[in-house]
């Protein structure tokens, strides 16, 4: 007479495919929000960048009763200006008496933040 061997233990296919399933639905709601978290985190970036260069130009006008035009890496030659973060795009126009700044991040979620002297500083 033949004996088999059975073994019970271990998983059935069915509830690997039921945990594989659970897997791949918390999967597809978490990857959009990771996106959206990193697209917010650069735009943070672009932010902190134009407020950073915003009030390095204030500081030169308070110093030589004039304003710098730059854009994106030109502005880093303003005085107090360390560096600025890759991949912002960075505009600074002025005037005689004030000057505005856009920025916006190319990996960013596509937002541009407005600087505007005149109007008291960030406009959105």
């Amino acid at each position: 007479m033949m004996n088999y061997y059975h073994n019970t233990e271990g998983f059935t296919l069915i509830e690997l495919l039921v945990v594989m399933s659970i897997v791949a639905v918390l999967t597809s709601i978490a990857v959009p929000q990771f996106k959206s978290y990193r697209e917010k985190s650069y735009d943070t970036r672009a932010r902190s960048d134009l407020r950073s260069v915003a009030i390095a130009e204030e500081a030169y006008f308070l110093e030589s009763e004039k304003y710098l035009s730059c854009s994106n890496r030109e502005c880093e030659n303003l005085p107090g200006i360390a560096g600025l973060s890759e991949g912002v795009t960075l505009q600074i126009t002025v005037t005689d008496i004030d000057f505005t700044g856009t920025s916006s991040h190319s990996r960013g979620s596509g937002r541009v933040f407005r600087w505007d002297s005149a109007r008291g500083g960030m406009q959105n």
